[in-house]
């Protein structure tokens, strides 16, 4: 009797063990970085936030408009991925930038900057509408990201990796966003996760 008592008990052990791990993420090493809550302001000056990404895997980035080095090429190989995934078949995933300058970084700033660029701007949304102190402290405490602008400068400096988010609101990896940004990889793990 013992014996068979201990036989289900280890059977009821390896089936929860097996359903816990059909709901983990099957992408190795995750970041699994809970992104809270957010309502920020975008580009066409309406009120966007995590409520209207719930339940899409998006990726972020952080970047201003009137930056002189790294913004322009991070924002060009996110305009490049956008286009991949859609030559891919793949459309449910949505792209959003924090301005890192929000003093500076109006939603018609934001718009401008956008038009230098080929991209589907009804899946890409540039926030701003926070003080500078904020976004500082929202990159840190969520994507483990340094937001500093100095006073002696006009520079913001800030990371260059984009991030990719579950439909869990959780940042599960991060990638180069400046330089040999893995297009393929970024697409195979977005794949894993939808």
């Amino acid at each position: 009797m013992e014996r068979y008592r201990i036989i289900r008990m280890l059977m009821a052990v390896s089936v929860i063990l097996l359903l816990a791990a059909c709901g983990e993420s099957k992408l190795k090493d995750p970041l699994n970085w809970e992104v809270e809550q957010f309502s920020y302001t975008d580009q066409n000056g309406k009120t966007f936030g995590s409520s209207d990404l719930q339940k899409k895997v998006w990726i972020a980035d952080f970047i201003f408009t009137s930056c002189e080095t790294v913004c322009p090429p991070m924002t060009a190989n996110m305009t490049k991925l956008q286009k991949m995934l859609k030559e891919k078949g793949i459309k449910d995933v949505e792209f959003v930038s924090f301005s890192v300058d929000p003093t500076v970084d109006t939603p018609e700033k934001l718009q401008e900057f956008m038009k230098k660029y080929e991209m589907d701007a009804s899946k890409w949304h540039f926030l701003t509408g926070y003080s500078q102190e904020e976004i500082s402290q929202f990159a840190e405490k969520n994507f483990k990201a340094l937001v500093d602008k100095p006073a002696s400068t006009t520079q913001v400096i800030h990371g260059t990796s984009l991030y990719l988010v579950d439909t869990t609101g959780t940042v599960v990896k991060k990638y180069s966003a400046l330089q040999n940004t893995p297009y393929e990889d970024i697409i195979k793990d977005i794949q894993t996760i939808r």
